[in-house]
């Protein structure tokens, strides 16, 4: 099974604004996914440093490099919305 970060119930059709499934009727975080997952039509393309859930954090991998417009290979999304 492949592990991917976009493949979670934030980018699933069938969330629901208060956070519950559709399908499941649960309530559900950024953390989920299951075998009903559907993708949102489209992802917001912005991958950069200000994008970057680890920007400014002591988690980042340049800080001292790490700007606006920049991106590097540790990149994490946000928020992945449609």
């Amino acid at each position: 099974m492949s592990i991917r970060i976009g493949n979670s119930c934030v980018n699933c059709e069938n969330l629901s604004a208060n956070e519950i499934c559709k399908v499941h009727g649960v309530k559900v975080s950024t953390s989920y996914t299951c075998d009903s997952f559907e993708m949102k039509a489209a992802l917001k393309n912005d991958p950069n440093c200000v994008s970057c859930s680890r920007y400014e954090s002591p988690t980042c991998a340049n800080p001292q490099k790490a700007a606006p417009g920049m991106l590097c290979s540790q990149w994490a999304p946000m928020d992945a919305q449609a």
